[in-house]
């Protein structure tokens, strides 16, 4: 796996002043781990849109292709040959995104996925994109404007180094000095965190600033490998998938001072 990602693509954005949302926190998949995470979501609703777990499997599919393509003359053996074609069984312990945010303020993606299966797995991998995951950056969307040279729009910008592991001991404050993990594989909307072995957990967290207000589905799926041949999937052999439907809002906090002089943001 080679170390380091790269960031998405920035694009010029006029920001208001420093804004706080207020973090509504989902834990499990809502509707879409409804057995392996035991509950559902409070604040982050399902909302499949027809197309993307298609699309994002596709897009799997077509890193294997590349992949084997590369090889020269067909003399070199398939750099997918060692990747089982079978199920491996995982359990996504927590899904967390603040489902109501303001532009400017960062926030974290947060997920811990346990192999819970009986064999390693050879490489996880999650994908992660916007509504019908049209776009190539994990936080954009695909803009229709004609004569674009790049017509890929980031709603959120995934700041340098990320995403991170959130290991034992460490607090999401302290991520900033951690390594960086998971490589982007040659599709950039999947993020490799290598094997995986059974009990063993890994907890990935991308902090992104949003730059731009609406309502989107922000859709993740965990992979066992990258070139669609080791799937993971549930206890009960569903796909290991979800979404959180969130809101940016660009309205300005509401400010006030207070009798000590301090400006107070409500959050």
């Amino acid at each position: 796996m080679v170390p380091g990602i790269s960031t998405e693509n920035r694009h010029a954005c006029d920001w208001p002043d420093s804004q706080r949302f207020d973090c509504a926190e989902r834990v499990g998949a809502d509707g879409m781990f409804p057995r392996a995470l035991g509950e559902r979501g409070k604040s982050a609703t399902r909302s499949r849109i027809p197309g993307a777990p298609a699309r994002i499997a596709t897009a799997l599919a077509l890193i294997g292709t590349g992949v084997a393509l590369s090889a020269c003359g067909g003399s070199e053996p398939r750099q997918d040959a060692d990747e089982p074609s079978e199920d491996f069984p995982v359990e996504v312990t927590t899904a967390k995104f603040p489902t109501n945010q303001r532009l400017a303020d960062t926030s974290d993606l947060e997920l811990s996925v346990e192999n819970i299966g009986d064999e390693q797995i050879p490489d996880l991998a999650v994908t992660i994109c916007l509504d019908s995951c049209e776009a190539d950056g994990s936080f954009s969307l695909r803009s229709e404007q004609a004569g674009l040279s790049n017509p890929n729009r980031p709603v959120w910008i995934l700041e340098e180094g990320y995403p991170k592991l959130l290991e034992p001991g460490v607090s999401a404050k302290e991520l900033d000095d951690e390594p960086t993990a998971g490589a982007e594989a040659a599709q950039t909307n999947t993020f490799s965190f290598g094997g995986l072995a059974p009990g063993d957990h890994v907890d990935p967290v991308w902090r992104v600033t949003p730059v731009r207000g609406g309502t989107y589905t922000v859709n993740y799926q965990i992979a066992a490998g990258l070139t669609g041949k080791a799937k993971a999937t549930t206890a009960d052999g569903s796909p290991a998938e979800g979404s959180f439907v969130v809101t940016i809002s660009t309205k300005p906090p509401k400010a006030t001072v207070s009798p000590n002089g301090q400006v107070e943001i409500e959050k």
